[in-house]
């Protein structure tokens, strides 16, 4: 056994604990926001972890460039997914305005509302 399988074993764990941790905060968050965050940041980054194990076992460039393309295609769909969801959902009224700490679309709505 080498380092490799040792840093792609400890990559591949984290980025599976880190994958049921977005899982569990889907349930467990009350609001859509926050909802939207756990759907997010700890799943990219665990799926990101997880593809870095998967590169170092498998060691392989045509493989490893399957797996760069992957996860290129989460870091660019992910944000934008979510930042659209957010988006949509605050103007439909589904987000509790009073648990913003900074409201910046707000002025923008209403701006565009009166054009």
């Amino acid at each position: 056994m080498n380092w490799f399988d040792v840093v792609s074993a400890a990559c591949l764990v984290t980025g599976c604990a880190l994958s049921l941790i977005a899982a569990v905060g889907l349930i467990r968050f009350p609001d859509l926001l926050s909802r939207m965050h756990a759907g997010t940041k700890p799943q990219v980054f665990g799926l990101l972890l997880i593809l870095v194990g998967i590169g170092l076992r498998l060691r392989d460039w045509s493989d490893v460039g399957m797996l760069l393309a992957v996860a290129m295609f989460q870091l660019l769909t992910a944000p934008v997914a979510a930042h659209m969801v957010g988006r949509a959902a605050y103007r439909r009224g589904a987000v509790r305005r009073d648990t913003l700490l900074v409201d910046e679309l707000t002025p923008v709505l209403e701006a565009e509302r009166r054009d």
